[in-house]
């Protein structure tokens, strides 16, 4: 709730943060939908007697559905209408922090297992289409995430955003989305990138994207041009900072959210990899094993056999002895 007092909000402290609370209608039923859909995906595939993960449900839960809470209704909702840096808080909170809360959930997988056969051919068609596959191509969706958090405050859509409802909510919507694009078909375990982006693409893909999301951090706190300063000059109460200080801590607050959540992201990245490759040792663990107990069967050198870079080459060199011999 808005607490007013003789116009003005009280200076925020940390417990005024944590307590103050608004609703915000359009978020709440945003968070309706996906945390009810994934519910009902986890108990669908559970009830076939699969599994998924404890972890995923969490991680998609209090870190996806959480940011999009915390961003549009804690103290940061409260107080981003006096103080810029709540707001710059919010954005990339719904920006960069719970699109990949939602990632980590896999909620595409999830919904290729929970649907009927008809059902998940649609799923995986969609995302093979040409649309999706071009807004989720990697240097695209980096640079709409980009081009959009500029947009945001570098125009007048943010100053605007601030005078009209509807359009604070789109905005909302469009910095979430916006995340999604990139971050949803990095961590998938579907086949939503082109073939090229392996787990080694993908991470170089990560840490490059890191800095690219720094920028309009780093861009915001050095701005000589107050963003959105008429309406900061205009409601600013008489306990808040210099407009530009401010900006300025706004600035920092994005540029270390951004620097924070490439960190777990390209964990994440790191750890579907090494499960990748355990995966890949298994399989031809077996078939050589398999290879091993047939009657009369003989084992055949690992560059005949594996499909790794390294094999490959040496059958390309004409079956030479990878250790130097003909």
């Amino acid at each position: 709730m808005r607490e007013l007092s003789a116009g003005y909000l009280p200076e925020p402290t940390l417990g005024r943060l944590l307590e103050s609370w608004q609703p915000d209608v359009p978020a709440l039923l945003l968070v309706g939908v996906l945390g009810g859909l994934y519910g009902w995906g986890v108990v669908r595939v559970r009830g076939r007697g699969g599994s998924w993960s404890l972890l995923q449900l969490l991680a998609f839960v209090f870190l996806g559905l959480g940011a999009i809470v915390v961003s549009t209704m804690s103290g940061l909702a409260v107080y981003d209408h006096e103080l810029f840096w709540p707001a710059a808080v919010q954005n990339t909170g719904l920006d960069l922090l719970a699109p990949l809360g939602l990632a980590l959930g896999d909620p595409l997988r999830l919904a290729v297992e929970a649907l009927p056969e008809g059902g998940a051919r649609r799923v995986r068609r969609i995302l093979t289409g040409r649309l999706v596959r071009t807004l989720t191509f990697p240097l695209v969706s980096s640079v709409l995430v980009l081009t959009t958090e500029l947009t945001v405050y570098f125009t007048p859509y943010f100053a605007n955003a601030l005078r009209v409802g509807r359009l604070h909510e789109l905005m909302y919507l469009q910095l979430l989305a916006a995340g999604c694009l990139f971050v949803l078909p990095v961590l998938t375990r579907e086949q939503a990138l082109p073939a090229w982006c392996t787990h080694p693409v993908r991470a170089a893909l990560v840490f490059l994207d890191g800095v690219v999301d720094a920028l309009p951090g780093l861009v915001v706190m050095t701005h000589g041009t107050l963003i959105a300063g008429a309406w900061y000059l205009h409601h600013a109460p008489p306990w808040s900072p210099d407009v530009r200080h401010d900006q300025q801590i706004g600035g920092g607050a994005m540029l270390g959210i951004a620097e924070l959540v490439a960190v777990p992201f390209l964990l994440a990245i790191l750890a579907q990899w090494v499960r990748a490759e355990r995966a890949r040792t298994a399989v031809l663990d077996r078939r050589l094993d398999g290879e091993l107990a047939a009657p009369g069967g003989l084992v055949r050198p690992w560059w005949e056999t594996e499909e790794s870079e390294v094999a490959v080459r040496v059958r390309r060199q004409g079956h030479a002895d990878p250790y130097g011999h003909l």
